[in-house]
């Protein structure tokens, strides 16, 4: 059995008394009632609660449909299954063909006995990243216990992914498929919280929606979009990727993997082939990319999925719609890692570069200045080839594209806050793990300790560590709380305006990934746009 704190909330919880309700084991839903796992390290967790139905069958391809409620208490103690995808991750469950209840949700909320003040919670609602190809809301660094402790009711899910979530479906006379289900299915799950988290002691006015690497530009897009407009308060994005792809590329690419999966490129000959197949033809197209270095951009690091700029279900690229003032009132608090690429190379998903020759040409497919390799050269003097390209690509891909999001939030009247990850551990040219892509998040969800994580932050962690991930922590809380997590926001007049988040370190005044403005300098002339074939 659990037990939960359940804040009064009307037609919701039974036996309310002095404004808290009686602690049970059960949760109320929309759909029906959930059972979660009983309490442990302070938070109970309710997991695998489906808030939309199996997006197969007849519902394929289309917007997420409504949950039909079932009967009796439906047992919410294992995550549920992942969304299709070949990936295979530490501590997390893998998709297998016939899975196809995948979208779901899981919740965690203060244990009883953790003091929490009474009334309504301020919830963090985690939207995971994996170049909108992998992942899921059951990673082990996901835990949100730490998170619950600090006084959020926490919610990760699952979202479609790869071709079922992100690729073209061409229209069948009339009958379209929308675009960008992934990020419908998201909204779904947000509209869930609205609908549900007050049962579980959870404030739905007080939503912060977050997200990191694909995520975080998910987050990006949810800011914009209309279908998801007054389902949060506060938005948090770490690592933002961009741009968004023009609809063109998505054909294109729609017409690649159909035929690798030897099926008409048409509605009926996608709808005709099962998940695992066009997983694996969307494996073998990104692998052709990968063996092909005149394919241009996809060569050096193929992600051959994300938003589509549509023109309807998604306007256009958020950082261009955000620097619009398509979303001021949005309190928004923005991270990057400062050693972003130097991961991708770690695990081998983006081209060896270790010529000048090649570095050129990277240079030219991306349509960069001139004068930017030069600029890289003069902040790493003496650095090889390979490190001036891993320090280019990480700023390309997400060091500027967060920068560019957080500036244009803020010019726009945005609240805006802003940070930068340089913890890493040892020091010198090589250290022996960097501050790169993934290795904030752990810390910032209080998981420092978990096994799975160790290849990120480069083994068990330190005192100093722990220390890091409590600010960390607190940070999230803070914000997602009172909309302050700690430090002045971007344009403020006084104090600190960006938090930099690492341990103690005599030489980081020399680091310009810290201070930022003379790397965003170098980046003054180039403009982002959406992908093209």
């Amino acid at each position: 059995m659990c037990s939960a704190i359940l804040i009064t909330a009307p037609g919701r919880g039974r036996g309310a008394k002095d404004g808290r309700e009686a602690l049970t084991s059960v949760f109320d839903t929309t759909s029906g009632q959930v059972r979660g796992r009983a309490a442990a390290r302070g938070a109970v967790a309710v997991l695998g609660i489906p808030y939309a139905e199996p997006p197969f069958g007849a519902n394929r391809f289309r917007a997420p449909q409504p949950r039909r409620p079932w009967s009796g208490v439906r047992s919410c103690v294992d995550f549920g299954p992942v969304a299709p995808q070949s990936a295979e991750l530490p501590g997390a469950p893998r998709w297998s063909p016939g899975d196809e209840d995948v979208l779901s949700l899981n919740v965690w909320t203060p244990a009883p006995d953790r003091g929490i003040p009474e009334g309504p919670l301020p919830v963090l609602v985690w939207i995971h990243g994996g170049a909108y190809t992998f992942g899921s809301g059951a990673q082990p660094d996901f835990d949100g216990t730490e998170l619950a402790r600090a006084g959020l009711v926490v919610v990760t899910l699952n979202y479609r992914l790869g071709f079922e979530g992100f690729g073209h479906v061409p229209a069948d006379g009339e009958d379209a498929c929308p675009p960008n289900r992934g990020l419908l299915d998201q909204i779904a799950a947000l509209e869930w919280v609205r609908d549900n988290i007050a049962a579980f002691g959870g404030a739905p006015d007080r939503v912060t929606v977050a997200g990191q690497s694909s995520g975080a530009t998910a987050v990006a897009c949810l800011m914009t979009m209309d279908g998801a407009r007054g389902l949060f308060r506060r938005a948090i994005a770490h690592s933002a990727v961009g741009p968004c792809f023009a609809p063109e590329l998505a054909e294109h690419l729609m017409e690649k993997v159909a035929a690798e999966a030897g099926v008409p490129a048409t509605r009926a000959g996608l709808t005709g082939a099962s998940a695992g197949t066009l997983v694996g033809a969307s494996d073998a197209v990104v692998g052709g990319y990968r063996n092909d270095p005149h394919s241009g951009r996809v060569h050096w690091d193929p992600v051959i999925y994300g938003p589509v700029a549509d023109g309807h279900v998604l306007r256009g690229d958020p950082v261009a719609l955000i620097a619009a003032g398509a979303a001021p009132d949005v309190e928004l608090l923005v991270c990057h890692t400062t050693q972003e690429y130097w991961l991708l190379d770690a695990v081998g998903s983006c081209a060896e570069i270790t010529t000048d020759e090649e570095l050129g040409r990277f240079a030219r497919d991306f349509g960069l200045p001139d004068t930017l390799l030069e600029g890289y050269r003069a902040l790493l003097p003496g650095a090889p080839v390979r490190d001036i390209h891993l320090a280019v690509y990480g700023d390309l891909m997400f060091g500027e594209y967060s920068n560019r999001l957080a500036a244009s939030h803020a010019r726009t009247g945005g609240r805006t806050f802003l940070s930068r990850f340089a913890r890493q551990r040892g020091s010198g040219p090589q250290p022996a793990v960097y501050a790169w892509h993934c290795a904030d998040v752990p810390f910032c969800f209080g998981n420092v300790g978990e096994e799975s994580v160790r290849f990120l932050i480069g083994g068990a962690p330190t005192r100093a560590d722990r220390h890091l991930a409590e600010r960390m922590t607190a940070a999230w809380a803070g914000f997602a709380a009172t909309g302050d997590p700690g430090w002045d926001p971007v344009g403020g007049t006084s104090g600190e305006r960006v938090r930099i988040w690492g341990t103690a370190d005599p030489a980081a005044g020399s680091d310009p990934w810290r201070d930022g403005e003379s790397v965003r300098a170098l980046w003054r002339t180039f403009t982002y746009g959406p992908e093209r074939p």
